[in-house]
């Protein structure tokens, strides 16, 4: 049997779903379902299912990013978005980062047992020990596509709040929907640095605009670029400019 996990936040198309498809006798069990994205994301890294249906249009969820999120963090996992959302771009992104079957509300029985008819297939088809393989490991069906898509969403928001200071990890992979060491594996795999070295070198980056900027101290472009140790922000500025950032705003 494989198991299957439902989230949608109308709980009429939840009980629906648990109730009309013949899930048994198509070999598969609903093992839990989920009325939101985030409890949604707990009960799949709890209970890491092989197929998943989902709505993506709930309230404080990027749908895409979330679907990325899960198409990285779970190659193997079968996606299927049931939603009311009608846009063929939208659909076609969801599709590129491995979702099996975009469905639109109110989809038939005929098409949820099409959909999941493809997905149980594909699961058989996949060799026995990909099951023993690791959550994290690079699978088919978009994984790598969903894997970019993620460090990209992670690095703009690093780029957009890296002057925040304890901006940490956590942060990060919470706005990206995937666990913090996924999130450091991905970073390091696409970029070749760890967070923290990039997080210096976005911080860096915006205290050189700073240190052009006439009217702030040291101290105040430390404070305003995420340090607390003014010390530590002058080593750091040194170290990947070669320049204590007194010498840096004398030259510029």
């Amino acid at each position: 049997m494989y198991s299957v996990i439902l989230v949608d936040d109308e709980a009429l198309i939840l009980k629906g779903l648990s109730t009309v498809i013949p899930w048994r006798e198509m070999g598969c069990e609903v093992v839990g379902t989920a009325t939101n994205g985030r409890t949604g994301l707990d009960l799949i890294r709890k209970l890491k299912p092989d197929i998943l249906f989902t709505d993506i249009r709930m309230p404080n969820m990027d749908g895409l990013t979330m679907l990325a999120a899960l198409g990285s963090e779970f190659p193997r996992m079968q996606t299927v978005v049931l939603t009311a959302y009608r846009d063929f771009d939208y659909a076609r992104q969801a599709i590129t980062l491995g979702v099996c079957r975009y469905l639109l509300k109110p989809s038939n029985l005929n098409e949820l047992k099409e959909a999941l008819r493809v997905m149980v297939e594909k699961l058989n088809r996949l060799p026995a020990e990909d099951a023993e393989q690791p959550e994290n490991a690079e699978g088919p069906d978009g994984a790598s596509e969903a894997g970019n898509f993620i460090v990209n969403a992670a690095l703009n928001y690093m780029r957009e709040n890296c002057m925040q200071q304890h901006l940490s990890l956590s942060d990060i992979a919470d706005h990206v929907y995937v666990s913090q060491w996924h999130l450091s594996k991905l970073l390091n795999r696409e970029t070749g640095k760890s967070f923290f070295d990039l997080l210096g070198s976005m911080r860096i980056e915006k205290a050189k605009s700073l240190l052009r900027t006439p009217g702030m101290n040291i101290q105040e472009v430390a404070e305003g670029t995420g340090y607390t140790d003014v010390a530590h922000f002058s080593r750091t500025f040194k170290k990947l400019t070669g320049q204590t950032p007194g010498e840096y705003r004398k030259g510029h």
